[in-house]
This record gives structure tokens, C-alpha cells and sequence, in this order.
């Protein structure tokens, strides 16, 4: 708390007592100008909830925020650093026959949102952004400028290395702590962080062949596929001929068990 409280802060919210009294013991030590601030939430509802930080956590660990425009911005984080798309979406303009003007009020607009998030999230390091590309250099300059203006709100070091010959504008961001995401989240367990899983298709013909290996080993007539309900799905309709495949091919009687407790790439065979 002393390294973030200051006089912009109107009140400091706690609903447990134990911390109450903790809270105003040390500002009582290190910030006595502040104590009368220090307030005990009673209310049945949920703290987060009274004040809205539960509905904005939720949306900061969302990729897609969305512009009052119509317009959103798309943000990703990878090991090296964080990569911010800007996209007009449904926004079209209004009484405006340039498309210029509405890419320009679409990335001005996506630039507040842009720091509002760097500081929700706690985004630190490299941030890339790829706004929308303009073809006049004032207007290039303009979103620059408001960016520029935007970042000297934030607490946090921070510097916009302007438009390179891609069209693309790197912040370098002070790390003072672990981004929001990092600590309200944890790696897929299904995809292992990866963000991605294999496809249906993929699966079908990976059984198939896994199917086949097992079939040599196998004297019983039957051949059992217990797998996850979409890909079953997939097995008895789209990708039958798979079915109809491996069933000539080792003459056997294949049958297809739906699993719901199955993780999606995860298949029995037996």
C-alpha cells in the first residue's frame, strides 16, 4: 500500500475486519493523513461487485475489448511481449465519405483504451500495436501525439518509439509486477498454454492409424474407439469413410463409444 496510495485515492475499501485493523495500524504509521479514508464495507453484497471491479476484471482478461465505436482491439501476450491489434469492426463512419476519417477516429479512440488496459492489466515490456493503417502522415502523427499524451497519465516508465516503415508503433513499458493475467490465471490445462488443440480432421486420422497399429495386435473381432462426443460425431457422420477404411482394412467390427468425460484430443482404443 505505500507504494501505490497517494492523495488522488478518495477511499480504501476492505469487508474484513482483521484487515481493517490492520490497514489502519499501518497507515496510522506511515501515512496518518490518509486514515480517515480507510472505510469497513458491511453490505451483503459482494464487494467486487458493489463497485464494479468484478464486471472489469472479467473484461481485462478477455483478448477483445470493444469500442464504444463499434470498433475493437485485440490483445495477446506471448513470451517475448504483447501484441495489440486495432480493428475497425462494425464501425463504418458517420456522415463521413472518407475511409480515412474513420480508420483516424477509430485508432484516437482505440488509443485511450489502449493505456486504459496497458494500466488495468499491469502491461509491462515490449507492447506492439498495430493500428489501423493511415495514409496520411498527419494523421500518423496525430494518433502519435495522442498516445504520447495518454502515456504520461501512466505512473509506470513508459515510452512510444513512434510508427516504423510497417506501420506498427512499440511501447517499452517499466515491469514492476506480474501482469494481471499472469496472476488471476494459469495455463490451459487442455491446450498446455498453447492456445491451440487439433482439429477434428487431425484427430480422425490420427485414430484411424493408432486404430490400425492396434488392430495387428488384437485376435478379438471387435475394435472399441472410446472418444470425446465431438469427435464420435465426427466418426460416424463427416469422417466415416475413415470408418469404412479401417474396417475393410482389418476386418474387424469397429465401434464407437461417446465419452464426455474424454479431454478433446484424449482416445481410447481397445
Amino acid at each position: 500500500m505505500r507504494d501505490y496510495l497517494n492523495d488522488d485515492y478518495t477511499a480504501i475499501w476492505t469487508d474484513s475486519e482483521e484487515e481493517y485493523g490492520k490497514i489502519l495500524e499501518f497507515m496510522g504509521r506511515f501515512q496518518p493523513k490518509l486514515v480517515n479514508r480507510v472505510k469497513l464495507y458491511s453490505k451483503e453484497t459482494p464487494i467486487f461487485e458493489e463497485f464494479g471491479i468484478q464486471h472489469e476484471l472479467d473484461k481485462a482478461l478477455r483478448p477483445k475489448v470493444w469500442l464504444k465505436s463499434g470498433g475493437y482491439i485485440v490483445i495477446n501476450h506471448t513470451e517475448a511481449l504483447v501484441a495489440i491489434d486495432v480493428n475497425t469492426g462494425k464501425y463504418v463512419g458517420k456522415g463521413s465519405t472518407r475511409l480515412e476519417d474513420t480508420i483516424v477516429k477509430t485508432n484516437l479512440e482505440a488509443v485511450k483504451e489502449i493505456v486504459r488496459q496497458i494500466r488495468l492489466r499491469d502491461l509491462g515490456g515490449i507492447i506492439v500495436v498495430d493500428f489501423i493503417d493511415m495514409e496520411e502522415r498527419r494523421n500518423r502523427e496525430k494518433v502519435m501525439i495522442a498516445l504520447q499524451q495518454a502515456l504520461e497519465q501512466d505512473k509506470a516508465p513508459s515510452k512510444a518509439l513512434g510508427f516504423n516503415e510497417f506501420g506498427l508503433v512499440a511501447i517499452t513499458r517499466k515491469r514492476t509486477k506480474q501482469a494481471l493475467e499472469r496472476v488471476l490465471c494459469q495455463p490451459c490445462p487442455y491446450c498446455t498454454g498453447s492456445g491451440m488443440v487439433k482439429s477434428i480432421p487431425t484427430l480422425c486420422y490420427e485414430i484411424q492409424a493408432e486404430a490400425r497399429k492396434m488392430a495387428m495386435e488384437q485376435e478379438e473381432p471387435n475394435l472399441t474407439l472410446r472418444v470425446h462426443p465431438e469427435v464420435a460425431k465426427a466418426l460416424k457422420t463427416r469422417e466415416s469413410m475413415l470408418i469404412d477404411e479401417l474396417e475393410q482394412t482389418t476386418h474387424k467390427h469397429v465401434i464407437i463409444q461417446s465419452d464426455a468425460t474424454l479431454h478433446w484430443e484424449q482416445y481410447d482404443i481397445y
